[in-house]
């Protein structure tokens, strides 16, 4: 069964992951050099690549606005906050941002490559599926982590 040149066994295979993908999310995870790091998929590679790198300085609002308006891509954002018993606390929250105006195949695309990707990243504490910016917001973000 295929549509449109799209067949099933591909989509249900979904996207490779490179080996720069795995060692940022390393550096984020481990050595705390990053906030955030922005992926893609590279259709022509057919993995998941580095789009973007946000600096330990940056907050969640670069973090939120260097998402593109109508494309999707995958994130992992580097959380600290500080407990109701004044304890300093950080985890790591994978957010699949597929927002309403990004095109079907893209959409179908990050769907069906999501789940092989996240597995690829050992040590993310929460996930959160957004198709707007509020179902991802920082008090989104606060809570879950709470």
């Amino acid at each position: 069964m295929s549509f449109r040149g799209f067949n099933r066994a591909n989509a249900s295979s979904g996207m490779g992951v490179s080996d720069q993908s795995k060692s940022t999310f390393l550096e984020l995870q481990r050595k705390k050099v990053h906030r955030y790091v922005i992926f893609k998929i590279d259709e022509k590679k057919k993995e998941v690549v580095v789009d973007k790198i946000g600096g330990p300085a940056e907050n969640y609002q670069d973090f939120s606005s260097s998402l593109p308006e109508n494309d999707c891509r995958y994130a992992v954002y580097d959380f600290d906050f500080v407990t109701s018993d004044n304890c300093q606390k950080s985890k790591i929250f994978f957010i699949a941002w597929s927002p309403s105006t990004s095109r079907i195949r893209a959409k179908m695309l990050y769907a069906t490559s999501k789940d092989r990707f996240r597995r690829a990243l050992e040590g993310v504490h929460y996930q959160i599926q957004a198709t707007d910016p509020t179902e991802m917001d920082i008090e989104v973000i606060r809570e879950r982590a709470n």
